[in-house]
Parts: structure tokens; C-alpha cells; sequence
């Protein structure tokens, strides 16, 4: 909801002024418990009221199919390490960056939003917000391509700042720009950041995973951090780490004591295989136990990934498939199922892929105890956040 910008005599008559809901206020104070210092809970608290009030008027004013990148349930993941929140109209990636501060002279980004490419956004909006007043105050907002050409970069916190004079303050012009000029350019090229080694992401999780480091994303060189956070797995488990957390991805606990709440937030679930074998078509019957099935929505229709448990004398063979949940409806072509080591890598056998229309999509693997496993679906499934499913 807008509010009334003529009852703020400080504000300028080109900003947006938006009411926090109060729903939102009593939420987003249990919500900052959720991390692992009063630091990053306050943070959570400013981004939480930020993100209420913003993504509410762009569903509005621009299209009821914005949304949260990558999703809802992940967000601490995010505010726990780093300021901001990434928002999605259809192709085009809304940055919101939140500050209570009173001096407007400046942006400040956090270099994430900007130097990490699965990141990064097309337009960043600089938000004030006053909790106790209950209202946030958009006055500003610039592209990409404008922060990496005229903006200025400090290594000490590693912010990039847009000057004020530079920063487009009527806001009521970035409806009129995405419309007249969708074609127009908003990000600029950046460089890849590395894929770490698997055996160094566990030091570094396990070093900065000490919550009185409360600071972790100055801790380390940039490119170091940068391939940590990128990877959604290892970001979750940096994380949970912090907060003191037992291991949530075992997928043997989850078949020994059922998926734990984290995992099952993300729709993860099991079903005792005797029981729901008709929902399992083709599943062979002869193996008993339980089945794990995850839910996902790609490109319009409700698909369903299984983890199967192929119990052979020696080992257990992992079963990975992917099927359409609408009866009689084939998966198309095009499709790719595909897994990969922790630290992303291929191996032999690691994909199917659909040449035409198919009724299912599946990878098997034989996993030592302790070994890791990604999977990762083309198209990308809606809400798609990387996984490390631990065996």
C-alpha cells in the first residue's frame, strides 16, 4: 500500500513512500531470531519490513507474478551473510538494498549483488526504512551497468556507492523505462568466479561457520567467498553451521527418521514404498522401503523428482527420476536430468536427457557413505535453489 507522501515534509515529491504492514512488523521481529547474532538478526528484521512492503507494490503496479529469487524459505541464508534481496518480473531481476540510515547522499551495494553473476540484478533500489514509523521510503534506484561504470568501489567493506546525482530519484520512471525501452541494456559483463575445490569449501564452511565471526563475508579474498555463497548447497551449509545446526541433508536419516524440517519447507517428503507404489508407476515392486519425492513446478506443469534406494548384496544403487505428475502426460523433449559431485563436477553416466516426448527421466549412481550429490533439472524448476544431498 501507498501511503500519502504529502503528510512527509522531508520527503521528496518523486519518492515512493510505501506502509510496512503491520502483520509483516510482528512476523519479521520472530523471523530475526532465526540467525546466529543480534547483528545479522537486525539485519533480517530491516530486509524482512523492506521486502514486505516493496514486493507488495510491484506485484501492484508492475505484475502480481513478481516474486522472491530464489525463494522465501532460503532468505536467512541470504540475510546471515549479506544486506539485500533479489526480486523477479518475469526476466528482469529487482536488487533491493534497505538501510535505516538518514543520509541520502549515496547507494551502497554490497559487491555480491554485483560481482557474482548468478547474483547480480538489473536494477538496484535504494531503500530507507523506519521500522518504529512503519513506512519505507524508495528514493532512488540504477542499474548494473551504471554501478560498474560510474560507481566507486571500496575493498574495505566492498560496497560499490553511487553518488546521489547519479542515481535516478523518481522512480515513477522505471515503470516508463521498462516499457519503452525493454531492449535497453541494464548489466554489464563481469568475470566468472572459480568453483572451489569440494575439500576447501568444507574448511572454509567449518572456519567461518563460527558465529562470532560476525563479519564472514570480509573474512576471506572475494573470490574465495564469492564461489562459496554462489553455490546454494554450501551457502545453506554456512548457514546452519552459524546457527549450530545439526547436518539437514542426510538423505539416510531421511529414510531412517524422516526428512527434517528444513528439507521439508524446500517439499521435500517420503512415502513408504508398499504403501504408495501406484503413485510410483513403473517403480520396480519387488524393492520395499521408503522413497523420497520432491515436487516441482517447471515451465507450467507439476512435475515429481523420486530418490529411489536400489538395495543391491554389496551396495545400494541411488535411483534419480524425474516424472510428469499429470496421469498420461509425458515429460517433453528437451528435458535434462542431471547430477553432479559436490563441488559441481561431471561424471560418467551423470545425465538423461529427453531427445522427444518420454514418460520418464532417471540416473542411477552407486555413492560411497559420505559422498554428495547435486541434482540439477533443464528446464530450471520455479524456485530452484541448489542442493547438497548428502548419502
Amino acid at each position: 500500500m501507498t501511503a500519502d507522501t504529502t503528510v512527509f515534509t522531508f520527503a521528496n515529491p518523486t519518492d515512493l513512500i510505501l506502509e510496512i504492514p503491520t502483520a509483516t512488523q510482528n512476523q519479521a521481529d520472530v523471523h530475526s531470531q532465526s540467525f546466529s547474532n543480534p547483528t545479522s538478526g537486525y539485519q533480517g528484521y530491516i530486509n524482512q519490513l523492506c521486502l514486505s512492503a516493496v514486493l507488495l507494490w510491484l506485484q501492484e503496479d508492475f505484475t502480481p507474478q513478481a516474486k522472491v529469487w530464489p525463494n522465501t524459505t532460503v532468505l536467512s541464508s541470504f540475510w546471515e551473510l549479506v544486506n539485500g534481496t533479489a526480486i523477479t518480473l518475469d526476466a528482469t531481476r529487482f536488487i533491493l538494498i534497505p538501510s535505516e540510515t538518514i543520509d541520502l547522499s549515496e547507494l551502497r551495494v554490497p559487491q555480491e549483488w554485483v560481482d557474482i553473476p548468478s547474483w547480480v540484478g538489473d536494477y538496484y533500489l535504494a531503500v530507507q526504512v523506519e521500522p518504529d514509523e512503519g513506512y519505507v521510503r524508495v528514493w532512488g534506484y540504477c542499474t548494473h551497468a551504471q554501478l560498474k561504470s560510474q560507481g566507486s568501489f571500496d575493498p574495505g567493506d566492498r560496497n560499490y556507492s553511487l553518488d546521489a546525482t547519479d542515481i535516478i530519484n523518481d522512480i515513477s520512471v522505471l515503470a516508463v523505462a521498462r516499457q519503452l525501452c525493454p531492449e535497453e541494456p541494464t548489466r554489464s559483463a563481469i568475470e566468472e568466479i572459480l568453483t572451489i575445490p569440494q575439500p576447501q569449501a568444507q574448511n572454509l564452511i567449518a572456519r567461518l561457520g563460527n558465529p562470532e565471526i560476525l563479519t564472514p563475508r570480509l573474512a576471506i579474498p572475494f573470490q574465495l567467498w564469492g564461489g562459496l555463497i554462489e553455490h546454494g548447497g554450501w551457502r545453506k551449509s554456512l548457514y546452519q553451521r552459524r546457527l549450530r545446526l545439526p547436518e539437514q541433508w542426510s538423505v539416510i536419516e531421511w529414510l531412517q527418521s524422516g526428512v527434517s524440517q528444513v528439507a521439508e519447507t524446500v517439499g521435500w517428503g517420503s512415502f513408504d514404498f508398499q504403501l504408495g507404489a501406484a503413485g510410483a508407476r513403473g517403480i520396480d515392486q519387488r524393492q520395499p522401503g521408503s522413497i523420497l519425492s520432491h515436487q516441482l513446478a517447471i515451465a507450467g506443469q507439476i512435475y515429481e523428482l523420486l530418490i529411489i534406494p536400489q538395495r543391491e548384496p554389496d551396495t545400494t544403487i541411488w535411483r534419480f527420476e524425474l516424472r510428469n505428475l499429470t496421469v498420461d502426460a509425458a515429460i517433453p523433449g528437451g528435458f535434462k536430468l542431471r547430477l553432479l559431485t559436490e563441488d559441481l563436477q561431471p561424471f560418467p553416466n551423470n545425465e538423461d536427457i529427453a531427445i522427444t516426448a518420454v514418460e520418464q527421466l532417471f540416473v542411477e549412481v552407486a555413492l560411497e557413505p559420505g559422498e554428495a550429490i547435486v541434482w540439477e533439472i533443464e528446464p530450471l524448476p520455479d524456485n530452484y535453489d541448489r542442493e547438497i544431498l548428502r548419502f
